[in-house]
């Protein structure tokens, strides 16, 4: 297929498992008629709030996340994107797990957030996601979607990590997947310009579904899904309201687009 619909969800997700799945399933349905192809949920796209609770709670999370989603699938012959959710780990801590399933409801890639968000933004905010969050030790998959595109996984504070990237265009990736959930701060200084500096430096498409808003009592998240393609241009922003936006990949321009600037085949340093 040269060209096809994607989709990337925004959400408002609230300590609230099935209010949240609840809203996921509206915008797949409405990515649906829209004829996406694939449609990317956000980071914490069942549970975002209380940052213990979400831990207590991650075995009912996962078992339903790995229950719906595949249904969901299947049920808009679509792909879909579970851009990271809690999978407890063995020493009571939880992976931050991203999966990605195919339209027969095959989980057919996974990836545990390698890059965790330990940082001190200011006095008042401050986030220590390896608390409660095991980083992953596998670097993330591409996935071959059939007629489709070459797909490349990750999560969130991934995105200043451009080596990540890197191996991921090494490995064939033509769309690269960055659900997220930006705090405001560094979304208003950071978001946009890092999202479209991976899509021009890797000649590839960026799907990055993203929260909006506030979470449960203190956590704000800044909003503005994005569709960029391989030139940088944003081709669809979600603005600060929950919603789904669509945009076409064009794999004849991407291919072009390689072909007449072929920096990837350029490099020196690797």
């Amino acid at each position: 297929m040269s060209s096809f619909p994607v989709a990337a969800v925004q959400m408002n997700s609230q300590p609230d498992l099935d209010r949240n799945m609840e809203e996921a399933h509206r915008w797949i349905a409405r990515a649906a008629r829209g004829g996406a192809a694939l449609t990317g949920l956000p980071e914490h796209f069942a549970f975002l709030g209380d940052e213990d609770e979400r831990v207590r709670q991650s075995e009912r999370i996962s078992e339903i996340v790995e229950d719906l989603l595949p249904a969901w699938a299947r049920e808009f012959d679509t792909h879909i994107l579970g851009g990271g959710y809690p999978v407890r780990s063995e020493d009571g801590r939880v992976h931050n797990r991203a999966i990605l399933v195919d339209p027969e409801g095959r989980i057919v890639a996974r990836y545990d957030k390698m890059h965790l968000f330990d940082v001190e933004l200011s006095e008042r905010e401050s986030y220590r996601e390896s608390d409660r969050v095991v980083a992953g030790t596998e670097p993330p998959p591409v996935f071959e979607a059939a007629g489709l595109a070459r797909i490349g996984l990750s999560i969130c504070y991934d995105v200043r990590f451009p080596e990540l990237y890197r191996g991921l265009s090494d490995r064939g990736a033509e769309l690269l997947l960055i659900p997220s959930a930006f705090t405001r701060p560094t979304g208003r200084a950071h978001w946009e310009v890092l999202l479209r500096a991976r899509a021009i430096e890797n000649s590839a498409y960026v799907i990055a579904p993203a929260q909006t808003g506030r979470h449960g009592a203190t956590r704000e998240t800044h909003g503005h899904a994005l569709i960029v393609d391989p030139w940088g241009v944003i081709l669809a922003d979600a603005g600060t309201k929950p919603g789904v936006i669509l945009a076409e990949v064009e794999m004849d321009k991407l291919r072009d687009i390689r072909s007449r600037l072929p920096a990837l085949r350029h490099r020196v340093l690797t």
